[in-house]
């Protein structure tokens, strides 16, 4: 395949991933399989050249899928407890081929923001012509609803790449990643999804931190007071159904603390409660995916957890699942998977490279928002946590040293 072709493919590819995602059946599926098919095609090109931070990205991906294989071979678990953790290794060829084919970044912004757009158009379809009140797309409400926050987020990220196109380009792309990031923030509030909006002040602190220096102090002002007005208009608004979620979480803690449990918070105190218990009792290798569940039962009819921990095969934190069912060890290589890339993407973030910044604030937010969802959420139980932060890892790192090396060569072209 003529490197042209390949570049235009991948470009496309990637397009379609930031465009499908969330508003089709397993949108992201149809991304990584045309990925995946041009990464193993990139494997018999010649060779990547590879630096140490990239080598161990890649071995953090790998350690991630070989950590979830031994984990489940000394379980004896089913074969499909190594679905999810296949993909993370996956990921490595794609990594070879956006960097052999350098696709124009103007195909992951695009994607981004259309598909941002699109978001926001479905949600709202959802709620006025169905009348759901949960908006969930083509998954379920908490997936949704934080992973449309993460495409605004990343739309944001992209302004400042926005800012570095030429003049008609600039403003084209500028509006609609900012459509883009309205959109995803809609299907956010409209899938009433707290844990997405927890961490949110976090992520907005990368954010500021990568672009503040372009912002005048009566700027930095104007803007927090936006802040601010904007999330007090959404609050009020009751066709938001923000208000009664957010209520609805305190209501559920009072409930609690007088020893009702039957609530979406009170049961997740008595998960966490009882996985803790199962790790104490495995703290090293855990208990296996397939045998999580058979030990909260046995501790709810021991009377050492409330019956309410065995309808659920997860603990609804990324953190304290993973340890119960990995144990410590499993637990490692989730931080480094979260960490490694934080590492990678820091010496980026304040770049002088307006294009190179905007890759660095994107990779870096990835981990942080995960980092917030799986305080609520086990987000990497689930087919789309998995494929879209494998995906948009690889996809984020490999258009990073593109664009580093565009920037840095003789012959350097705009990206």
């Amino acid at each position: 395949m003529p490197t042209h072709l390949a570049s235009i493919y991948c470009g496309i590819s990637i397009f379609l991933l930031g465009c499908l995602a969330l508003i089709t059946p397993s949108g992201y599926s149809i991304s990584a399989l045309l990925l995946l098919v041009g990464g193993l095609y990139a494997l018999t090109q010649p060779k990547v050249r590879l630096n140490s931070a990239d080598k161990w990205l890649l071995i953090t991906l790998a350690l991630f899928t070989l950590e979830g294989i031994f984990n489940g071979l000394w379980h004896q678990l089913s074969s499909q407890s190594y679905d999810k953790v296949i993909r993370f290794i996956l990921a490595i060829p794609i990594f070879f081929y956006i960097r052999w084919a350098k696709p124009s970044v103007s195909w992951v912004w695009g994607g981004l923001g259309i598909g941002g757009t699109l978001i926001g158009f479905q949600a709202l379809y959802e709620r006025i012509a169905h009348g759901v009140e949960r908006v969930s797309g083509y998954t379920n409400a908490i997936q949704f609803g934080n992973l449309s926050i993460l495409t605004a987020l990343f739309c944001l990220a992209g302004l400042g790449w926005s800012l570095t196109r030429q003049s008609k380009k600039r403003s084209a792309f500028t509006w609609l990643l900012i459509f883009g990031a309205i959109g995803g923030i809609l299907g956010s509030l409209l899938s009433g999804s707290r844990g997405g909006w927890v961490g949110l002040p976090l992520v907005l602190l990368v954010l500021y931190r990568a672009y503040h220096p372009f912002f005048s102090l009566r700027l930095k002002l104007s803007l927090g007071i936006l802040v601010i007005i904007t999330g007090l208009v959404v609050f009020s608004i009751p066709q938001l159904n923000v208000q009664p979620r957010i209520q609805r979480a305190f209501e559920d803690i009072a409930l609690y603390q007088k020893g009702n449990s039957n609530t979406s918070l009170g049961a997740r105190f008595e998960m966490w409660q009882g996985a803790i218990q199962l790790i104490q009792a495995k703290p090293i290798l855990g208990w296996g995916k397939d045998h999580y569940q058979n030990g909260m039962v046995e501790l709810a009819e021991q009377g050492y957890a409330n019956p309410v921990v065995k309808t659920f095969s997860h603990a609804h934190n990324e953190f304290i699942d993973r340890t119960a069912k990995h144990g410590v060890v499993g637990l490692i290589i989730l931080l480094l998977l979260y960490g490694v890339p934080l590492w990678y993407f820091n010496p980026y973030l304040k770049n002088p490279d307006l294009s190179i910044r905007a890759l660095a604030v994107s990779g870096t937010i990835l981990p942080v928002a995960y980092i917030d969802f799986g305080l609520s959420q086990t987000f990497l139980s689930h087919n789309s946590g998995v494929m879209m932060y494998a995906l948009w890892l690889v996809i984020w790192a490999a258009c990073l040293r593109n664009t580093i090396e565009a920037s840095t060569s003789p012959a350097a072209t705009e990206p």
